[in-house]
C-alpha cells in the first residue's frame, strides 16, 4: 500500500502533475496541502474517473487540505476537535484495507512567519491543540499516520546551512519541541527507519537557484504509530516532481506499508 503527502502549493496549477504522480507511482492514498480551493471547486469527478475517492477541506487563496484515496472512507472529520480555527488545515479519514483499519490525518501546519510575530504565537497555540488532538486520536486508533507539511525542520541535519537558519522560523527551539512532543505521544518519524542520503530535503525556496544548489529543508513528514512503523517497507522523497515545469516548492514524500 503506497501512501504519500505533498504540499502542491495550488491544486489548480499543479492538477495534472498530481494526476501523473498518482498513476505513475500507483499511490493508494495521497494527502495534499495548500490546495487553495473552496470545496465547491474541488475536482472530485476527475479523481473519481481514475478510481479515487476524494475528501477536501478548503478555502479560497490560502491553506486547504485534501485526501485522495482508492478506498472509501468509513469516517471523515475536519479540523482539530475542540479547537475553533477559521483556517482549513486538518482533514482525517479512516479506511479499512484487508481488515486493517487505518487512520490518516493530513495536516498543513502554520508557517509562523517570524519568531516575534502574532503568526508565530498562533503556530505554537495550534501545535498545542494538535498535540491534544493526536493524543486522543491515538487512544481510538491503533494504526495511525500523521502526515503533511509541518513547517518544522526537526534537527540540524534537516537544514542545508545551520549558520544561516540559526534561531529563525522553522528551526527554532520552540518549534522543534512541538515536533518532539508529537513523537513522544507514541509516533515515529518514518524517515529515520531507513538509511537516508545526507542532505535529504523536501522543500526548496523558489529563489536563488535553491533547488539546483540543494539548499533545502526537510519540513514534510510522515509520523506513524508503532504498529504502522512495524509494517513500513520503504520511504521516499520524490525530487523528480520538483524538477517539473512550474513545480511546487515541495517534493512529494511517500511510504509503502504492508497491510495485514
Amino acid at each position: 500500500m503506497n501512501i504519500a503527502t505533498w504540499n502542491v502549493n495550488s491544486l489548480k496549477i499543479r492538477f495534472n502533475q498530481v494526476l501523473d504522480f498518482l498513476v505513475k507511482n500507483n499511490i493508494d492514498i495521497l494527502c495534499l496541502q495548500e490546495t487553495k480551493l473552496i470545496d465547491d471547486n474541488f475536482p472530485h469527478e476527475e479523481f473519481n474517473r481514475l478510481g479515487y475517492q476524494s475528501y477536501c477541506y478548503g478555502q479560497k487563496t490560502y491553506n486547504g487540505v485534501a485526501i485522495i484515496s482508492k478506498y472509501k472512507a468509513i469516517e471523515v472529520s475536519y479540523g482539530i476537535k475542540n479547537y475553533i480555527d477559521e483556517q482549513k488545515r486538518v482533514i482525517s479519514i479512516t479506511v479499512n484495507v484487508n481488515n486493517f483499519d487505518l487512520r490518516i490525518i493530513c495536516i498543513y501546519c502554520p508557517n509562523g512567519q517570524s519568531l516575534e510575530s502574532d503568526k508565530f504565537r498562533y503556530k505554537m497555540e495550534w501545535f498545542y491543540h494538535l498535540n491534544t488532538f493526536i493524543y486522543n486520536e491515538l487512544e481510538n486508533h491503533k494504526n495511525l499516520i500523521l502526515l503533511g507539511d509541518y513547517n518544522i525542520a526537526p534537527s540540524d541535519d534537516d537544514v542545508y546551512d545551520t549558520n544561516i537558519w540559526q534561531n529563525t522560523i522553522l528551526v527554532s527551539k520552540d518549534e522543534r519541541t512541538a515536533f518532539t512532543n508529537l513523537i513522544n505521544l507514541g509516533l515515529n518519524d518514518l524517515f529515520n527507519k531507513f538509511d537516508q542520503p545526507k542532505k535529504s530535503f523536501t522543500w526548496w525556496d523558489y529563489r536563488n537557484y535553491s533547488f539546483l544548489k540543494n539548499n533545502g529543508l526537510r519540513i514534510d513528514h510522515i509520523l506513524a504509530s508503532n504498529s504502522v512503523q512495524s509494517v513500513c517497507e520503504s520511504f521516499n522523497i520524490d525530487i523528480e516532481m520538483r524538477k517539473k515545469e512550474r513545480p511546487s516548492d515541495h517534493a512529494p514524500v511517500s511510504i509503502r506499508i504492508k497491510t495485514i
